[in-house]
């Protein structure tokens, strides 16, 4: 008892000495503003329940003071207010629990919970500091943007309406702060709607370098904090010698959380108003992708398709993707891609294709097992292609397998597939093909590793009009049965140097493959091993074929060799070399194919890589006579972001029989960055059959923290009916926050 009378008294001391003035003050404030909530409240436990909920004011500074009499609580020298998750702090404050009131002064900061800090030297406020009066205010965004105004008011402490206000995402020049940012706009009055996170502008310039460009009564964009809102979005101004003028105004939709979509109209002078769009989706057990676009135009010059060559004039495209949840093991979807005429997604720069494919499905997977339901169906946009030979695809069905390890480690495959295919003009197909296999691996106690591989294929067929070799056509029933029994044997060396900071691998690898001749009889078509490229990628593969309409057939050995140092900082070098000796010359090799003979011609590849800013491939295909050079891939890059130099050469001969003649090309490409905000880059590539070019591209970019200018000039060769080659010049200005500008001109030679 004797204790706590002495601290009482100790107590009481202070008091009057003035020592606990500033604790009484924030306490005593603190309880006034719970008694004057508590009156606003009904009487009872709602009301005590409701003054429990209200967060407290919390304040500290270098000197407090308090008048009873008033109410008024005085604060002065680093005074910092706390309110539920906001921040005031200021020189001096002063508040009154009466009226519920915050006065500050001098150099104010009021930190707002969604990461806006606002700077004013007066500020009246309620005591939860969401309304009230700002003078001479100035804000920072949460990406950094500024506003700053003559003054304004909060409302309900998520929106702020600001007077005679500029807004700019662009730094002050550090010399002369004064001097006008980059671009800013100007406005009457800007509002801040922190709850539908947008910026709201009245009577409005846009100004470059202090110089008002562009007067709108009324503007609006997302404030940083928003993911995406609906509204337009910036146009793109153009235009070409054949299509004149194009405007393109999009309109952006947010739909949903989930769901958004672009509406484009698009003005054309001479080709007429074209409307095009895009929608996405996402859903909890499906997405969904679209593209499409349609106009009308009855003529638009010389070589375009005539009207009467589609639906009364109208013209378009579409691009759908979807795909749907059945449940955990199954899915469905579709992926159309249509166009009206062949040269309509070229024309408005929509896309640029030779073929559209359309493809429906049913697939579905459990552990090591897919199936699947397909439908295809294509579309040639490619003038030296017959459009009736475009064959539909309906129905193919797929399924897979593979076992669980045997007693041995072995695990068996099934492959089975039922495909028919039709055309209005050529061959028609319908094929049940299988294959049934098992791979063995083994690993021997010297290092070596063996693998045992054999396989079953059968095939039934059943076409109309296939064309022969001696030019007649067979219609009725075919079949195959095809085994083979493979073994491969590599072993990989690896030794260390450099005290383990270098390894070096070499593996020399061999393979042995026995199955019977032929399999390949003129009966059977070949609808999906047409493309073949022999290279060192597949030297080892038992059917190096794509598709099951050919195998490979007759006794064979594949050999080759594996070399590699790898540095432990990441640098390495690679070398892959083979060939392949068939006992028996098979015919199903096309001549020029490079397995046409008995021995096959060299494959190879170089992959050098001594660190992260240089890489270069080398793929190679070598003439078993005389090394020649049948084919070669060469892809180099040198350099870092702020010099980068790329160059690519592609060269494959014809081969007999094949659709595709033989292609070589040089393309090559230099980016520079040449200060801390440009860069710029130049590109081209050349037809070295035709010795000629087929396009050159230039950019050059300035980027900073509020803005990119980008100029883009491209020349393409392309010819295709109607279409011509094409010159374009394009300005594309990003004010970031704003979002893109672009201006460009387009010539057609």
């Amino acid at each position: 008892m004797k204790q706590f009378e002495t601290m009482i008294a100790n107590a009481a001391r202070l008091l009057l000495t003035g020592a606990l003035l500033p604790t009484i003050a924030v306490t005593f404030a603190l309880l006034s503003t719970h008694a004057s909530i508590a009156s606003a409240n009904t009487p009872g436990q709602a009301g005590e329940k409701a003054v429990e909920q209200e967060p407290p004011i919390r304040m500290k500074a270098d000197q407090l003071s308090y008048d009873r009499d008033l109410g008024i609580v005085t604060a002065t020298g680093n005074v910092e207010v706390f309110h539920d998750k906001r921040i005031l702090m200021a020189d001096t404050l002063s508040y009154n629990e009466r009226a519920d009131l915050l006065s500050a002064s001098s150099n104010i900061t009021l930190l707002e919970p969604g990461g806006e800090v606002l700077f004013a030297q007066y500020m009246e406020l309620s005591g939860d500091m969401k309304n009230g009066v700002i003078q001479d205010l100035r804000m920072i965004l949460q990406d950094g943007a500024r506003v700053a105004s003559s003054g304004g008011h909060r409302y309900d402490g998520n929106r702020t309406e600001m007077y005679n206000a500029v807004y700019s995402p662009c730094r002050l020049c550090p010399e002369d702060p004064k001097k006008p940012p980059l671009w800013q706009i100007k406005a009457v009055k800007i509002n801040h709607d922190q709850k539908w996170q947008m910026l709201e502008y009245q009577d409005a310039w846009l100004e470059v370098h202090g110089v008002p460009i562009l007067y709108t009564p009324y503007l609006r964009h997302p404030d940083p904090t928003a993911p995406r809102k609906t509204g337009l979005l910036p146009p793109t101004i153009g235009g070409s010698t054949e299509l004149g003028l194009v405007f393109d105004a999009p309109f952006y939709w947010n739909i949903a959380p989930n769901m958004d979509a672009t509406i484009r109209p698009i003005y054309t002078e001479k080709g007429g108003s074209l409307l095009a769009g895009e929608f996405r989706g996402g859903f909890d057990r499906a997405s969904l992708k679209a593209k499409a676009s349609i106009t009308h135009k009855s003529t638009i010059g010389d070589g375009y398709p005539d009207p009467a060559d589609s639906l009364n004039g109208i013209r378009g495209h579409i691009e759908a993707e979807g795909n749907f949840d059945i449940d955990e093991t199954w899915r469905w979807g579709f992926d159309i891609n249509r166009t009206t005429d062949d040269t309509y997604m070229r024309r408005y720069g929509l896309g640029s294709y030779n073929t559209l494919s359309t493809n429906v499905f049913v697939e579905g997977f459990r552990r090591r097992n897919y199936a699947a339901a397909n439908m295809y169906a294509f579309q040639n946009l490619s003038s030296s292609v017959d459009s009736d030979s475009t064959p539909l695809v309906l129905p193919l069905l797929e399924y897979s397998h593979i076992g669980e390890p045997d007693r041995y480690g072995g695990r068996t495959n099934l492959d089975l597939n039922l495909m028919a295919l039709s055309r209005e003009t050529g061959t028609n197909t319908r094929r049940m093909s299988a294959i049934l296999g098992w791979r063995l691996p083994y690993v021997s106690d010297a290092g070596s590793v063996y693998t045992l591989a054999t396989q079953v294929q059968g095939d039934l067929y059943h076409v109309n009009r296939l064309e022969r070799a001696n030019k007649s056509n067979f219609s009725g029933f075919s079949g195959r049965f095809h085994p083979s029994l493979s073994m491969e044997w590599r072993h990989p060396f690896v030794r260390e140097e450099g005290n383990g900071s270098i390894h070096q691998l070499i593996e020399p690898t061999v393979s042995a493959v026995i199955s019977p001749y032929g399999g390949n009889p003129d009966t059977i078509p070949n609808e999906d091993s047409q493309v073949f490229e022999f290279d060192d990628t597949h030297l080892f593969a038992m059917n190096r074929f794509s598709g099951f309409d050919r195998v490979e057939g007759g006794p064979r050995l594949d050999y080759g060799l594996k070399w590699g140092v790898f540095g432990k900082s990441g640098g390495s070098t690679a070398l892959r070399l083979g060939q392949t000796y068939r006992v028996k010359a098979d015919d199903t090799f096309a001549n020029e194919s490079g397995l046409e003979d008995n021995f096959s011609d060299v494959v190879g590849s170089v992959h050098v890589q001594p660190g992260k800013n240089i890489n270069a491939f080398f793929r190679t295909r070598l003439d078993k006579e005389d090394l020649s050079i049948e084919r070669n891939e060469v892809a180099l890059g040198i350099g870092s972001p702020a010099l980068n130099v790329s160059a690519n050469y592609i060269f494959f001969d014809k081969q007999e029989g094949s659709e595709f003649q033989t292609r070589e090309q040089l393309g090559a490409s230099l980016s520079a960055k040449f200060t801390r905000y440009w860069r710029g880059s130049v590109s081209g590539l050349r037809d070295l059959v035709d010795d000629e070019m087929r396009s050159i591209d230039f950019g050059l970019t300035y980027e900073d923290e509020c803005l990119i200018f980008n100029t883009r000039a491209t020349r393409t060769f392309y010819e295709d009916r109607d279409l011509k080659p094409t010159d374009a010049i394009l300005f594309t200005i990003t004010l970031k926050t704003l979002g893109p500008i672009r201006t460009g001109i387009t010539q057609r030679s």
